[in-house]
């Protein structure tokens, strides 16, 4: 939503407007739970990803193929940051609560464990 404000005015004293716009987020949060798993065996390739608003199973469909963002903050400065990020795929669905599998171009370290991801809102299949 945008809105017209008075920016300030003129010399000969009418106003200058223009148009303020409203932050647009475009991603949802995330909770990295921890790996596919089973009894002995853990999958590091897969990851589990609570999203935000996800209830049930039904819902998870419009965010397979979304993209998804592990970003940390790393010690030493590269190319003028110092915030990392892995990126990632929404792969499927991981039972029936709205959890998702991801696949990450690098596995994701153990103390991205309980963290926050971003999942982003495109590549957009509508």
């Amino acid at each position: 939503s945008r809105a017209m404000v008075v920016k300030g005015k003129k010399a000969d004293g009418t106003p200058v407007k223009a148009w303020k716009s409203q932050p647009c987020r475009l991603y949802v949060k995330g909770a990295i739970l921890g790996f596919k798993r089973g009894l002995r065996n853990q999958h590091e390739g897969t990851s589990l990803i609570k999203i935000e608003g996800l209830q049930d199973k039904k819902d998870v469909d419009f965010y397979l193929g979304k993209r998804v963002v592990y970003i940390y903050k790393a010690i030493r400065e590269v190319q003028g940051t110092k915030f990392r990020t892995i990126w990632g795929r929404v792969t499927r669905a991981h039972g029936s609560n709205g959890t998702v599998r991801a696949k990450f171009a690098r596995n994701l370290p153990a103390k991205s464990m309980g963290g926050k991801c971003r999942v982003m809102l495109y590549p957009s299949r509508v």
